[in-house]
């Protein structure tokens, strides 16, 4: 988070006044004590249970959502079907950077995704983020996910900012082990009990409740 400016009299003290005003307004900052006031500005997730406790009703875009499970396919994909649908109905390239398995094409096309929108990158373990963070970065995809298996705090926060730059929605399915390391992904959402757990979401409040979104178990084995 940018440092606050500090509040002087002296003759910068209007400028400095601005510019808080303007951290405030694009919040990334809020006052103490308030909640931030809910602006539905992201890219909606097709569940509307996970809209309503979001911050900005839906995916943040511009940014990395780190989804943390216990093992593959425990439900991962049909939660992100919905927007992956709706971008490559849209025209819009999607991108798969080193996925555990190979996607099983009448599953995703089942789901509603054009697959004639949607590339699959194989990349080894230590080429993985490198080709995360390309495909964020290019401005040519309109959402991204990768698996990378060895990021750490430093590599998260540069795909956060490649989610930035290229005006990307950025997912990283990662192990659960993870969730107690710190993160800069604007949000975290971790598989346990059976439910999905908001842990982490940049803008409000974390919701105390689990999500108990629809997966169905068939779908769900037959996604790679």
């Amino acid at each position: 988070m940018p440092p606050v400016p500090r509040l002087t009299m002296g003759r910068q003290g209007v400028g400095e006044v601005l510019a808080l005003d303007a951290l405030l307004a694009a919040r990334t900052v809020w006052p103490a004590g308030k909640s931030a006031a809910r602006v539905a500005d992201g890219e909606p997730t097709g569940h509307a249970a996970l809209d309503a406790v979001l911050p900005q009703g839906g995916w943040p875009r511009r940014a990395l959502s780190e989804l943390l499970l216990p093992a593959d396919g425990v439900g991962e994909l049909e939660l992100l079907w919905p927007v992956l649908a709706r971008l490559t109905a849209a025209a819009s390239p999607v991108v798969l950077v080193a996925p555990p398995y190979v996607p099983y094409a009448p599953a995703w096309q089942a789901a509603g995704v054009d697959l004639a929108w949607l590339q699959v990158v194989e990349a080894t373990p230590r080429d993985a983020l490198w080709a995360f963070e390309q495909c964020l970065r290019s401005g040519a995809c309109a959402a991204v996910v990768g698996w990378p298996r060895t990021a750490d705090a430093r590599a998260l926060r540069r795909l956060q900012v490649a989610a930035d730059s290229g005006n990307c929605c950025a997912f990283a399915v990662r192990d659960r082990r993870h969730a107690a390391n710190p993160s800069p992904a604007a949000l975290r959402m971790e598989w346990t009990a059976g439910a999905w757990h908001v842990r982490k979401c940049r803008g409000g409040q974390v919701p105390p409740q689990a999500l108990h979104l629809p997966v169905s178990a068939s779908a769900a084995r037959s996604a790679h």
